[in-house]
């Protein structure tokens, strides 16, 4: 699952409500947030690897 930073646009592996794989908690601004199916575009370790 993937989960979409929509002010950056960035996908990250993870859900909404959870952490993303590079560790940033999604329950911080959720507002910020929608879990998506597209490709992961993060390059941070976690997500990426």
């Amino acid at each position: 699952m993937a989960v979409k930073h929509i002010p950056s646009n960035v996908i990250h592996s993870g859900t909404k409500g959870g952490k993303t794989g590079c560790g940033i908690n999604t329950k911080d601004k959720p507002d910020h947030w929608t879990n998506s199916h597209q490709k992961i575009t993060c390059d941070k370790n976690g997500c990426k690897n």
